[in-house]
């Protein structure tokens, strides 16, 4: 195989090269002998069919397939006898009229230097699930199964209340003609906080007038910033009824002895998994920030930190359209207002990356599995998903990748200079 490598940027290189022809003659025959011995084709006995029929039938699609699995090979053999590193994908195109000939452009792996992670100061995070935080995780699923009782007296926090409104400031209106319906349990922020806080105490039936402050950042200009009058109507005040933590409320939520201390005991293990969790993301953000600090002058790829920044765009719009609003809105040229989240993202990633290959650091097969029962126990048939995962080679790749990442982040934090810092378990899941 016929390979050249050139440089046409400090961090991108293009590759050539060629593939014989006789190898893709070969690989097309043998799967086509392959597939003449189970093909079923209709007039034929099976392994019957003559080897032009199955040629004609199968030969474009075997070609295909042949020629980008030998492109794959031939590509990943040639970046390691040139003893290169990618950073990002590449892209592959035909080089001029040969079908064999082929065209690779893509960026490396900047030099970094020496990667001394001692030097590196790292706060680890600790906190654990004590009996208080189960009792608040018990009164939360109290209140996901609450029920609402109509009551006849002044609204209260808690209340779920329903009514209408209009707000003045100076000469306008809002909204122009009429009022807006609302429904809202005092206390949950779906409101603006202000206005909420006002409608406690508040009497139903007749009108009331609350003063609210409205922040400056407020998405209509016309309130942004000011005090309005709002006023409120009242039409309904209902008092929340939390249900008994007795068997059947046990056993709604999968327990199905419906006994207290097996309840808790679920409990426990779910808050402790999230709580690992959010310590890992913590401890990804310390060493991330520390890493992008550090190493802030050398340069990235460009077309690696764009892409990037063109996938955090593109979660901005799902979010936005999940939210049921319009992404419509938002400009093509937005993903360039993430390049410098992007660009420590790509920084922190390539060092990680880097930091592995360094130190010769490979994927612990226990750790993995200890991960993806974790994530298994999630779901009520375990050993379902565990299968799902082994045989999806996708999936499988993105656990591995992950679990990789953590072990390295470990790694990194315990040779870095490193203080402990405790958290209460709410505190810790704080994002």
């Amino acid at each position: 195989m016929q390979v050249s490598v050139e440089s046409t940027g400090n961090l991108e290189r293009r590759l050539n090269f060629s593939l014989p022809a006789e190898q893709l003659e070969a690989g097309v025959s043998g799967r086509l002998r392959e597939i003449a011995r189970t093909a079923r084709i209709k007039g034929f006995r099976p392994g019957k069919v003559p080897a032009k029929v199955i040629e004609q039938r199968f030969g474009e699609q075997v070609k295909a397939e042949v020629l980008g699995a030998l492109v794959r090979e031939a590509f990943d053999s040639a970046i390691r006898e040139n003893d290169l590193r990618l950073a990002g994908a590449p892209r592959i195109d035909r080089a001029g009229e040969g079908e064999l000939d082929f065209v690779a452009t893509f960026e490396v792996v900047p030099d970094f230097g020496e990667i001394d992670v001692t030097k590196l100061q790292v706060i680890r995070h600790t906190a654990e699930v004590t009996d208080a935080d189960i009792d608040q995780m018990i009164e939360n699923l109290r209140l996901q199964r609450r029920t609402w009782k109509k009551v006849e007296r002044a609204a209260a926090q808690g209340d779920l209340v329903v009514g209408t409104l209009w707000t003045e400031v100076g000469d306008f209106r809002q909204p122009a003609e009429g009022e807006e319906r609302f429904s809202t349990v005092i206390g949950s922020a779906q409101l603006l906080p202000a206005l909420e806080s006002a409608l406690a105490g508040l009497e139903q039936g007749g009108e009331h007038v609350v003063e609210v402050a409205f922040p400056e950042n407020w998405r209509q200009a016309e309130l942004a910033g000011k005090t309005a009058q709002v006023h409120v109507a009242l039409q309904q005040v209902s008092e929340p009824v939390l249900p008994e933590v007795d068997a059947a409320f046990i056993k709604s939520f999968g327990v199905k002895s419906g006994q207290m201390d097996k309840f808790r005991e679920d409990i426990r293990a779910n808050l402790e998994r999230e709580l690992k969790g959010a310590l890992m993301n913590r401890l990804r953000r310390e060493v991330g920030e520390q890493l992008t600090a550090t190493w802030a002058h050398v340069e990235l790829p460009p077309r690696v930190v764009e892409n990037e920044a063109r996938g955090m765009l593109a979660q901005q719009v799902e979010q936005i359209r999940r939210s049921g609003r319009d992404p419509g809105q938002v400009p093509a040229d937005a993903w360039q207002q993430f390049l410098e989240p992007a660009r420590k993202r790509v920084l922190a990633g390539l060092l990680v990356g880097e930091v592995a290959r360094r130190n010769e650091l490979r994927l612990d097969p226990k750790r993995l599995n200890e991960t993806l029962r974790l994530i298994a126990s999630t779901y009520e048939e375990p050993e379902q998903v565990i299968e799902m995962y082994r045989n999806d080679p996708q999936l499988m790749q993105g656990l591995q990748a992950r679990v990789m990442e953590e072990q390295v982040i470990d790694w990194i934090a315990e040779r870095a200079q490193h203080t402990e810092q405790a958290l209460s378990f709410q505190e810790a899941i704080r994002a």
